[in-house]
């Protein structure tokens, strides 16, 4: 039969569906409930900048639908309906259900009209010593461009009533310094009251126009096109060209802009000077930016309106300070983040940069934190003379301008910096150290499905592996070699690389399931993946499916497959997990006739990944650690508690445990075998990670 297809942008909206539910669980503590409902915020942002930016280009074009049958059109009109349902649900949450819940816990925001008199006062005072002071009021006129207004800034608009009748209008951008969330003071009852910094400009903006009185008001946010890219021909100043990229965002053409209700008089004037049409206006009662909600929770005093961070335990594999070298020889060597700990990763680096046998250590860093330790590692090694090479790759959207502090910094210390490859993101995650030993040179490497960034590590699903297999090895020294050199064919024994290799080799795994399944004996394929839109690859299971190939797939977001259809895809099982951390990690099983084959990878099944990313997927080699991945793979597929099931339909259908069968969680499950393993350790010593390399003073 003819194959059908889900549209990719609709499918990544119905993922931030399944976000806002986690946010909208009333069993969850109110600061947890926030998080979700910060993250869909965080995540529309994103997704109106880059996709909508591209809808709407596409639109003027004229381009044809896509294979999923609908046009830009269709898909704008479709991303209007559900975005705007989605923020009707989160809004109506956090006012209705997770406000008073703060409040009744002891923390609870108040708004203008609310406030005592002597908060008022108290208010009113602190706005004239230490925000009026900082504002900068910028006047509309009607024969000038607006002022400058930056992209998801906060800005607050004021209509204006002047003595000669006249009607001016002025914008306050709210500096990003402040702090937005206000604590008021101190109050006998024992709870934290607090107020938004938006509100206190709104109360007592009219200090900054004097001779004026405010008629109205309205806070806004504009959302702006951020997706274009930086000229890869510009080889010699390849970061001045990024750095316009980053100027160019706060200026390019607003697609979206989120307002308070209140005044439709600076809604349409707003809209018409900014180009906006009504279906791009979206109204929001509540703050305009919940992330700087998260902030609540650092607040002391409100431990009880949130769970406790989960525990981060320690992989028995390493020891005390025993040197990771001797450990990586003995055997290959997985870390199963977040639920063990990231440190041996970072130690590494720093081993590495201490170690006065090492020689050389090559990197590709994707993403990093703001203060990351394993770039301060890769300063120190290359201060310490070691032959250091960092791939830092500045097209990292939103990430560009972290990159690029990072790029400078290491390049200051002596360390070689590859800024990727021209019209190819980097995203491969693969480090390689170079040792001399007695025996001679011995290399390790570390391969992941996720970023060398401490902080996400904390947060997303990722699985690493260290090994000082010297296949690996030969490989990730080519990979390396090709990205920051010449090499007209890259030929590898293990590692497979995209966009050379990878997408056949996947089309291949398919088939050759296909081919091998009988009745008797069906093929089977287990993946696990961020997202699945590649038409070719999903032709490719549609015909395994076919074939009779048992195909189960646990996609957390984008997915464009249509599981269930008789004669098409019956024989396909989608689900997708959403909890509290960010599934991230790529994990791709072929039966293989019985020779079964398990890999891991950076990339997702989409095209982007598959043709336009330097990527790879490795696999897992030694027996004790394909049982353990193959394993976590199948809870995966036994969580009934925090799944969903795709219909054809679209919908994704709540897992619930059957009264026969007890509740499985895959998160806790993790968490609960990563303690295990800790409890049956038998050296208790001390892990000892370092902020900076040992015998560094400062």
């Amino acid at each position: 039969m003819e194959a059908v297809y889900f549209n990719r942008d609709i499918s990544w909206i119905d993922f931030n569906g399944r976000v806002l539910e986690e946010g909208l669980r009333p069993s969850l503590l109110p600061l947890d409930r926030i998080r979700f409902l910060s993250i869909v915020s965080s995540n529309f942002d994103e997704f109106f900048m880059v996709r909508v930016a591209a809808m709407k280009r596409a639109l003027r074009a004229g381009a044809a639908p896509d294979f999923s049958g609908l046009g830009p059109e269709d898909i704008l009109n479709l991303t209007g309906k559900k975005v705007r349902s989605i923020i009707k649900r989160q809004y109506d949450c956090l006012r209705e259900e997770i406000f008073p819940a703060l409040a009744e816990g002891g923390l609870e925001l108040v708004r203008p009209g609310a406030y005592s008199e002597s908060e008022e006062d108290y208010l009113e005072s602190r706005f004239i010593r230490d925000i009026l002071p900082i504002l900068t009021p910028l006047r509309v006129e009607d024969d000038k461009p607006l002022p400058s207004i930056g992209n998801l800034g906060i800005h607050v608009a004021f209509l204006l009533a002047g003595e000669a009748g006249d009607e001016p209008i002025a914008i306050i951008r709210i500096p990003s310094a402040l702090d937005r969330i206000v604590r008021l003071p101190a109050r006998n009852d024992g709870k934290i009251r607090w107020t938004l910094l938006d509100d206190m400009v709104i109360t007592w903006g009219a200090y900054l126009f004097p001779g004026y009185r405010v008629k109205e008001t309205m806070i806004f946010k504009l959302t702006r096109d951020a997706d274009f890219s930086v000229d890869e021909k510009r080889d010699e100043d390849f970061i001045e060209a990024m750095e316009e990229v980053l100027v160019g965002r706060e200026t390019s053409k607003p697609v979206r802009m989120t307002y308070s209700p209140g005044s439709v008089r600076l809604r349409d004037e707003l809209a018409r000077r900014l180009e906006l049409g009504m279906e791009d206006l979206y109204e929001i009662d509540g703050p305009l930016d919940l992330r700087t909600l998260s902030e609540l929770g650092s607040i002391r005093g409100v431990e009880q309106l949130k769970s406790a961070s989960p525990a981060i335990y320690r992989n028995p594999a390493f020891t005390g300070d025993e040197p990771l070298w001797d450990r990586i020889n003995q055997g290959d060597v997985m870390l199963h983040l977040p639920y063990e700990s990231f440190d041996p990763v970072v130690r590494f680096f720093q081993d590495a940069a201490a170690d006065p046998q090492v020689i050389s250590i090559k990197t590709a860093l994707y993403r990093t934190s703001g203060d990351s330790p394993i770039v301060k590692a890769l300063e120190k090694a290359a201060l310490n003379g070691k032959h250091v090479t960092a791939v830092v790759e500045l097209k990292a959207r939103f990430d560009e301008e972290r990159n690029i502090s990072w790029a400078n910094r290491l390049e200051r210390a002596g360390v070689i910096v590859v800024y990727g490859l021209a019209r190819l993101k980097v995203h491969a995650k693969i480090s390689l150290v170079i040792r001399r030993e007695s025996g001679g040179i011995r290399r390790y490497t570390h391969l992941s499905t996720g970023n060398y960034n401490d902080r996400t590590a904390k947060q997303y699903g990722d699985i690493g592996i260290f090994t000082s297999n010297d296949d690996i090895a030969f490989d990730a020294s080519l990979i390396f070699n090709r990205i920051t050199g010449y090499s007209a064919i890259l030929r590898t024994r293990n590692l497979i690389v995209a966009p050379t290799a990878l997408k056949d080799t996947l089309l291949q795994r398919i088939e050759r399931e296909a081919k091998r399944s009988s009745q008797e004996y069906p093929g089977k394929i287990v993946a696990k993946m961020n997202a699945l839109a590649d038409k070719e690859v999903i032709d490719a299971l549609y015909r395994a499916s076919q074939a009779g190939v048992k195909i189960f797939l646990n996609v957390r977001g984008i997915c464009m497959l249509v599981p269930g259809v008789p004669g098409l895809s019956e024989n396909i099982r989608v689900v997708s997990i959403v909890d509290h951390y960010l599934e991230h990690g790529r994990i791709f099983y072929f039966a293989n006739g019985g020779a079964e084959e398990l890999f891991l990878s950076s990339a997702d099944w989409m095209t982007r990944n598959l043709e336009r990313r330097v990527e790879l997927m490795f696999p897992v080699i030694q027996e004790e650690l394909k049982r353990r991945v193959y394993t976590i793979l199948e809870t995966y597929f036994e969580d009934n508690c925090q799944a969903r099931l795709l219909t054809p339909d679209g919908a994704w259908i709540p897992l619930t445990p059957p009264p026969e069968d007890p509740p499985v969680r895959a998160q806790a499950v993790f968490l609960e075998r990563a303690a295990a393993a800790e409890r049956h350790w038998t050296s208790r010593e001390e892990f000892i990670v370092r902020r900076s390399p040992p015998g560094d003073a400062s």
